[in-house]
């Protein structure tokens, strides 16, 4: 079971606190992000935001738009707070769905052994030799017309190994345990078993490489949108934002700079803060 003296560990880390801190503002920047936004986010200001020289409003220089504009004149603060919120939907909903099949093929394969796991384990190999990125490239190829759905499912489907992997690990030591072997001479059925004495051992592990999974599920995501891969305009996320700026990166690098900079305080964030989950659930890490 959980240590209880696990939260207490939480709070006196200082990484900890900051990264939790860190991870509330930005799930809030996506909750209340498309409420606050200024703007419609493909409603474009030309005459207002594009300088009769062509060149854009920068920030803090209008009143109306604090944060200028972007390359065909749509409001910049718009468009991150709602960028933020399909960015960080796609992490959350990814890193759930991750964890749904990382845990039913860690805990099948390392609770009932033998050809389930030989199977399971065989699969996850052939996984992780493929590359990432070509695989990425070719489901868009097939789905022309890719939504948030399916960039999720792809997230999720490339994901899952490691966690799989270290859940069935943690299970394999957990059904060594007498009282597992007591309750399967009772009579216990494997499905009670894995509910109440094997899933609230392997609880900790999972919370812990959960939000490892969000700061990598964010990476993915705006990789795959900055090559073009992810989101399709004129929906915005941080990633396709990047790949937008990346023309203008010398004239104009708030562009860049902003769902950049947005990106690195989540990643940081939910960094520290997964690094802190295991420094509580397992001090002698």
């Amino acid at each position: 079971m959980m240590d209880p003296r696990a939260w207490k560990r939480f709070r006196a880390n200082k990484g900890a606190t900051v990264g939790a801190v860190l991870v509330l503002f930005v799930t809030l920047v996506a909750i209340l992000g498309p409420f606050l936004a200024p703007h419609d986010p493909t409603e474009q200001f030309r005459d207002t935001l594009i300088n009769d020289d062509g060149t854009l409003a920068r920030p803090f220089e209008l009143a109306g738009h604090l944060l200028g504009s972007d390359s065909t004149g749509r409001d910049e603060l718009s468009r991150l707070l709602h960028g933020g919120a399909i960015s960080m939907l796609v992490a959350y909903f990814a890193t759930a769905l991750t964890i749904l099949i990382g845990v039913v093929v860690g805990v099948t394969s390392g609770y009932f052994g033998g050809i389930v796991d030989t199977l399971w384990m065989r699969f996850v190999d052939l996984l992780l030799s493929l590359p990432f990125l070509l695989l990425a490239i070719a489901f868009k190829s097939v789905i022309s017309e890719a939504t948030l759905f399916h960039l999720i499912l792809l997230l999720a489907a490339l994901s899952w190994t490691r966690l799989a992997r270290v859940t069935r690990a943690k299970v394999m030591q957990v059904r060594q345990l007498e009282y597992i072997q007591a309750a399967r001479a009772l009579g216990m059925t494997h499905t009670r078993i894995l509910m109440k004495h094997v899933l609230p051992n392997v609880t900790g592990p999972i919370i812990v490489l959960g939000t490892t999974l969000v700061a990598r599920m964010i990476i993915f995501e705006s990789a795959l949108s900055f090559l073009g891969l992810g989101v399709d305009p004129p929906q915005a996320s941080w990633g396709s934002m990047l790949h937008e700026g990346q023309q203008l990166m010398v004239d104009s690098p708030h562009l860049m700079l902003l769902p950049a900079t947005m990106i690195v305080v989540t990643v940081f964030g939910f960094n520290l803060l997964g690094e802190g989950l295991r420094d509580a659930f397992d001090p002698k890490d």
